[in-house]
C-alpha cells in the first residue's frame, strides 16, 4: 500500500491552538502595520518623497490652499505644509524610538533590581516609582523640560525621565513571579550565578510583556512630544516639528485651515495607529485578556 501525502499548509502544520489565535488575530494586526508602513517610510527617506525642501521660504507662495502643486497648502512663509508634515514624521519617530529605548532600560534595570534582591532595594526603588507615578506623565515631563530649556534633545530627556516606572513597576512584578518558577529555582541548585539568571531565565521570559508595554507606549511618547512643543518646550523653529506647526497654526485657524489641520491628523493616525498595533499584539499573546 502507498502513504498518501497529506497536503497540508503552513499553518496546518502549526498546534491547532496557536493556529486558532493566530487565523482569528493576524488580519487585524497586519492591516494596523500595513497603515503604519507609510509613516515609516516617511521617516526612512522623506529627502525622496518631499516635493520641496521644508525649510524653504517663498514669500510669493505663502498661505496657498491645497493644491496640485502643494497638497497640504503653504504655511504663513510659503513652506510646503507636505513637505514639513514628511519631515515631521521623522522628528516624532526617532524621537519616540528614542524616549522608549531610554525609559525600557532605565525601567527594566531598576525593576529586574527590586524583584530579584527584595529587602530594603525593594522598598526605596517602590518608593521612588511611585512618588513619580503619582503625578500627571505630561505635567512632570512640562516641569522637567522647563528646568531643561527647550530644544527637541531636553523634551526627549524630559519625557524618557517620567515614562520609565511603567515599566518598573512591570518588570518588578513579573520578577517576582518568575523567581518562584521551578526552571529558576534549578538554576540556583545547579549554581547558576544572580547575573546569569537574569540574563537567561528571567528576562526571556517577560519579553512578550515588555514588547507589548513598548508598543501601548509609542503612541503616548510621540503624543507627549507633540504637546512640549505645541507649548514651546519641545523642538523649535524652524524644525518641521508637527507640535510646533499646530501652534503656529493657531493664528491663521479660522482662514488657513490646512496649516495646522494635516500636522494635527497625521499625529493622530499615527497615535492611533500605534495604540492599535499594541493593542491587537495584546490580544495576539494573552488571548485570555478579552471576554
Amino acid at each position: 500500500m502507498f502513504a498518501v501525502a497529506s497536503k497540508t499548509g503552513p499553518l496546518e502544520s502549526l498546534p491547532l491552538r496557536f493556529r486558532i489565535r493566530l487565523q482569528s488575530r493576524h488580519i487585524p494586526l497586519m492591516l494596523t502595520a500595513f497603515s503604519l508602513l507609510p509613516f515609516v517610510l516617511f521617516s526612512i527617506s522623506p529627502e525622496t518623497l518631499a516635493p520641496y525642501d521644508p525649510l524653504m521660504i517663498s514669500v510669493k507662495e505663502r498661505l496657498q490652499p491645497p493644491s496640485s502643486a502643494h497638497w497640504f497648502g503653504t504655511d504663513e512663509l510659503g513652506r510646503d505644509v507636505y513637505s514639513r508634515v514628511l519631515y515631521g514624521t521623522r522628528v516624532s519617530l526617532i524621537s519616540a524610538s528614542i524616549i522608549i529605548a531610554l525609559a525600557a532600560v532605565v525601567g527594566i534595570s531598576v525593576g529586574t533590581t527590586a524583584g530579584y534582591f527584595g529587602g530594603w532595594i525593594d522598598r526605596i526603588i517602590v518608593t521612588i516609582t511611585d512618588m513619580v507615578l503619582a503625578f500627571p506623565a505630561i505635567i512632570l515631563a512640562m516641569a522637567v523640560a522647563t528646568t531643561l530649556g527647550s530644544g527637541i534633545q531636553n523634551a526627549v530627556l524630559a519625557i524618557a525621565a517620567v515614562s520609565w516606572p511603567v515599566y518598573a513597576r512591570l518588570v518588578r512584578g513579573l520578577t517576582l513571579q518568575l523567581r518562584q518558577e521551578e526552571f529558576v529555582q534549578a538554576a540556583y541548585v545547579v549554581g547558576c550565578s544572580w547575573l546569569r539568571v537574569i540574563r537567561k531565565h528571567i528576562l526571556p521570559n517577560m519579553l512578550s510583556s515588555i514588547v507589548i508595554r513598548i508598543s501601548l507606549d509609542v503612541g503616548f511618547a510621540i503624543l507627549s512630544l507633540a504637546s512640549l512643543g505645541f507649548i514651546g518646550l519641545g523642538a523649535t523653529a524652524p524644525t518641521p516639528e508637527w507640535g510646533v506647526m499646530v501652534s503656529v497654526s493657531r493664528i491663521y485657524f479660522l482662514t488657513e485651515w490646512w496649516i495646522g489641520f494635516f500636522p494635527a491628523l497625521a499625529i493622530t493616525l499615527l497615535v492611533v495607529l500605534t495604540t492599535l498595533a499594541g493593542d491587537e499584539l495584546n490580544d495576539l499573546w494573552n488571548p485570555a485578556r478579552k471576554s
